[in-house]
């Protein structure tokens, strides 16, 4: 497991600015951010070892990358082709649509409905897990009347293409690589409350069992890059 000091150095306010907009492409993260890992998986995925990341501080965030980069402030965000673009699910579509195969959008029509409506609703999942987050002492029983409806709803989803494999849509997708950043980090947080998230719900412990195979999203696991930062990760990815 990796440790503090394993993890890539922060560009912070002392840090110097790059030479920005110079026709290299940049992903600017955080290293333990659920966002950032999405976009991290997409680029891992995809094989693009050539695009340069640049971590972050989001406790003392680079001026430059403020007045220079992306105003909004966040992580992550892409430098390409002189343009600066943000937000973790609209990055993954960009993604898949600038730099070629393998596709993680899905082709066939009712796939890509399917996929628009699990999109659209990371939100609503990833409230009900910071809402649960903010739970204190909370029982299992108060676990699973805030967290039951989410993972219900993915389990249900997982059923819909089960015949065809074990991940939302049946195979690997962007679908997969929004939802698992979150997942891993409450079966990671819930289990210390004794809520197992996999409990009867046999497709969600398939899909993780399958996602554990999938390199892309391995490297950027917690355990693989600092576990240590979870819950620096949960306040300050918010």
């Amino acid at each position: 497991m990796a440790t503090r000091q394993d993890l890539p150095y922060l560009l912070d306010s002392k840090s110097e600015c790059p030479p920005l907009f110079n026709g290299t492409t940049r992903l600017y993260y955080f290293p333990v951010s659920p966002y950032s890992q999405c976009v991290k998986i997409a680029l891992n995925y995809k094989g693009l070892d050539e695009i340069e990341c640049l971590p972050i501080s989001l406790k003392d965030k680079p001026t430059w990358y403020v007045e220079k980069v992306y105003p909004v402030g966040k992580v992550p965000a892409l430098e390409h082709n002189g343009k600066v673009k943000g937000e973790s699910l609209d990055l993954l579509v960009y993604i898949d649509q600038e730099f070629g195969r393998p596709k993680m959008t899905p082709t066939e029509e009712d796939k890509k409905e399917a996929a628009a409506k699990l999109l659209k609703y990371r939100s609503t999942f990833v409230e009900a897990w910071l809402k649960a987050l903010g739970l204190h002492d909370a029982t299992p029983a108060l676990l699973e009347e805030v967290l039951a409806p989410i993972f219900n709803h993915l389990e249900n989803a997982l059923r819909n293409y089960a015949n065809e494999g074990p991940f939302i849509l049946g195979k690997f997708s962007m679908v997969d690589i929004a939802y698992v950043p979150f997942i891993e980090r409450a079966e990671i947080s819930f289990s210390n409350a004794n809520y197992d998230i996999m409990a009867g719900r046999p497709k969600l412990a398939k899909w993780i069992e399958a996602m554990n195979t999938i390199d892309a999203y391995t490297s950027t696991k917690l355990e693989t890059i600092g576990a240590v930062y979870i819950w620096e990760a949960i306040v300050e990815s918010r």
